[in-house]
């Protein structure tokens, strides 16, 4: 299996790291015909989306699109490029407009969501990702949980605040005082 070869110290030890320029230059889709995202310069395949996925972030999409204040966009499924990473978050919330983007990808991001109905493994791995890209705040959605991780507070690659907000919970960003949420809108 190609994922526990991984697990090998003296396999990792020789793979290729690639660098977010040498990323840009695959293209979109890998040799499979499939959507990659690079992690820690490795390319990593992306996971289908359930319709139970799909349906979360399109509500949180528009949740926070119509709270959050101009001079930010909110982004859904869209690249943020860091020093060796392109993830693509469920939903970003950035500083600027969308027409600040039309060059270069984010580096940075106010806010981060990720939604997960399975296995939350890599999305709390990538916290540390996150944290040292200086991304303000961090939530990973667990919707079979039925709560959120919010990691708050980036200092020197970790966040130093992590707490759980429960289903009859609001979740508040304080770096975006609009994004206000109440988590029975958003896990139905």
């Amino acid at each position: 299996m190609t994922a526990s070869i991984l697990e090998l110290p003296e396999v990792r030890g020789r793979v290729s790291p690639l660098s977010v320029q040498d990323y840009h230059r695959l293209g979109e889709f890998n040799g499979n015909g499939r959507r990659t995202e690079l992690i820690r310069g490795i390319v990593i395949e992306k996971i289908s989306k359930s319709p139970a996925h799909s349906t979360i972030v399109a509500l949180l999409y528009r949740l926070l699109l119509a709270r959050v204040s101009s001079g930010f966009a909110v982004r859904q499924e869209q690249p943020l490029t860091f020093k060796d990473s392109e993830p693509e978050p469920d939903i970003a919330i950035v500083r600027g407009t969308e027409r600040d983007f039309l060059e270069t990808h984010p580096c940075s991001a106010e806010l981060v969501i990720e939604v997960t109905l399975t296995n939350p493994a890599l999305d709390q791995e990538n916290a540390s990702l996150y944290a040292e890209a200086s991304v303000k705040e961090y939530w990973i959605l667990l919707g079979k949980e039925r709560r959120v991780e919010v990691y708050r507070r980036p200092e020197n690659g970790r966040f130093q605040e992590r707490l759980i907000v429960g289903p009859n919970d609001t979740l508040e960003c304080p770096v975006l005082r609009e994004a206000r949420l109440q988590m029975s809108d958003l896990l139905p």
